[in-house]
């Protein structure tokens, strides 16, 4: 685990808004509550938190079951209502972080970032297997001049709309898959058994065709299919294990424990079979630029990373295998919980249905550009799912600089969590917050009273999500080809909720049930 080591500094009683000026966050509407104007700053010791012992921090609280680390979620909406804005944790003997709820403090250490904001990885047990099977640690375990260097490699291709639109049609193509898998599978109860891992291979086809420029027979019902089943479960099991990991003493840094020998082999499952199909890619593009033939098309996502100068084999493969699987964790779990507020909301999903309609007029066209960009309300549904339902829990930072967030001193090299959930339900900062109500993203008085950094699922800044145009491609293509099919339902009496496993995804099967619609 990275040690964070905070540096020795002379705290004082008051510090000089004249020397914190370069640091001052943007003017706006919420301008009147930033801490910098606090006259009398309070020093790092003294931020509240939950009681810690020696070696063990707060770790003992979540061995004890006190706090449950796969509702962490939760424990950290105890932890805002317990404390207040700002609270410290120590989770084991070099992993102090810092938790901030307040939206205008997130605002404060977005506007003292420079270009490359350097970060706490989201998953210590990847990086650290990465480090030790000599691979590339990949944009999210990275910071400084390694992290820029790779992502100003992928920005044009990743990051700009008119790149990733050329991938709709392998989207497209995907999803209609998906929905004739789907209608073959439906029960009488209108439910498919599995749907949580049905969307997870729609996840892995549709990635698949973008980073190997084929179909990897996620419905194929053979060999194929049994061996994305596996990816699928080791992905999931990964992301587990490592949440409790987390909650633990970091001994597996020093000794591999059974919890640490599990996590390596899933993980060697999964990077041996991305490496299998980034070799045989890029075998089949040398092998046309030896022949002095051109590259299809639906190799253009691994061409680019080829031909880019500045990445190593590593980079190409390590890069290929986050497009190729964050979508497991990030995508798909939003997708069920998409699936599940439309499906417990008819009035909004019907209002969605008649847009996707008048955008989609024949539910066999291929969405295109044009398609998703007129679709505002359905674009507010997904909004209001990561309110709801959100999928992170904090956006981590380590600070280059001291600030000063409510009211506190807080050193520079502290590590802290931009831990907005907890105001996604307030009254504070949203209009009847227990309704599920995507009007409220639309142009209109409500969205520009909205505090600006209280919802912001892909981070902010240059250290934005990476994949986040894929991401959201993904979701409205998803959506349009289903709605555009199907009227979505719920079992009555049957509640979703989430757990933490690093991210959060559903607790459990997502049982919607699917109608036919008639064209």
């Amino acid at each position: 685990m990275m040690r964070v080591l905070l540096p020795r500094v002379s705290y004082c009683n008051s510090i000089s808004v004249r020397t914190l000026s370069s640091i001052a966050p943007a003017a706006g509407k919420h301008e009147e509550s930033s801490p910098l104007q606090v006259s009398k700053v309070l020093p790092f010791e003294d931020i509240p938190g939950p009681s810690r012992i020696p070696l063990w921090g707060n770790l003992l609280q979540y061995k004890l079951g006190i706090y449950k680390w796969n509702q962490y979620h939760k424990v950290l909406h105890k932890l805002n209502e317990k404390y207040g804005p700002i609270v410290r944790e120590d989770l084991g003997p070099y992993y102090t972080v810092i938790h901030v709820f307040d939206p205008d403090d997130a605002r404060t250490v977005y506007a003292a970032e420079g270009r490359s904001p350097v970060i706490r990885p989201l998953q210590e047990t990847v990086k650290l297997y990465r480090q030790k099977k000599n691979k590339s640690p990949g944009l999210g375990n990275t910071n400084g001049e390694e992290w820029y260097r790779l992502r100003s490699a992928v920005r044009h291709l990743m990051l700009q709309p008119r790149e990733v639109s050329q991938y709709l049609p392998e989207v497209d193509d995907a999803t209609n898959q998906f929905i004739a898998r789907l209608k073959s599978r439906l029960d009488s109860l209108g439910e498919v058994p599995s749907l949580n891992e049905e969307v997870a291979k729609w996840s892995q086809e549709s990635a698949g065709r973008i980073c190997f420029g084929k179909s990897l027979g996620c419905f194929s019902q053979g060999t194929d299919e049994k061996e994305l089943d596996n990816i699928i479960f080791s992905n999931r099991e990964m992301f587990r294990l490592s949440a409790a990991l987390k909650f633990s003493l970091p001994i597996y840094k020093i000794f591999p424990t059974p919890l640490w020998q599990e996590v390596s082999k899933l993980e060697d499952v999964l990077v041996d079979y991305a490496e299998k199909h980034v070799n045989e890619t890029v075998n089949k593009i040398n092998s046309f630029v030896q022949e002095s033939r051109n590259i299809p098309n639906c190799y253009s996502f691994m061409s680019h990373l080829i031909a880019s100068k500045d990445l190593s084999k590593k980079d190409i493969t390590v890069l290929t295998l986050s497009m190729f699987l964050d979508g497991l964790s990030t995508t798909v779990p939003m997708l069920l919980f998409n699936l599940y507020n439309l499906a417990i909301h008819p009035h909004v999903q019907e209002k969605a249905f008649a847009e996707i309609k008048n955008a989609l007029p024949d539910p066999k066209m291929p969405v295109t550009s044009k398609t998703l960009g007129n679709l505002p309300y359905l674009k507010a549904v997904v909004k209001e799912s990561f309110r709801t339902l959100p999928n992170g829990t904090d956006i981590s930072r380590i600070l280059e600089k001291d600030l000063v967030l409510s009211g506190y001193h807080i050193p520079a090299g502290t590590h802290i969590n931009l831990n907005m959930l907890v105001n996604f339900k307030s009254a504070k900062y949203f209009h009847e917050p227990e309704k599920f109500l995507p009007e409220r993203w639309l142009r209109g008085d409500e969205a520009q009273s909205i505090h600006p950094f209280v919802l912001t699922p892909f981070g902010h800044g240059t250290r934005t999500c990476a994949g986040r145009r894929f991401a959201e491609q993904d979701l409205y293509v998803f959506l349009v080809k289903i709605l555009r099919n199907f009227t979505l339902s719920y079992p009555d009496g049957v509640k979703l909720d989430g757990v933490y496993h690093t991210l959060i995804f559903p607790n459990g099967p997502v049982r919607v049930r699917f109608q036919h619609r008639e064209v």
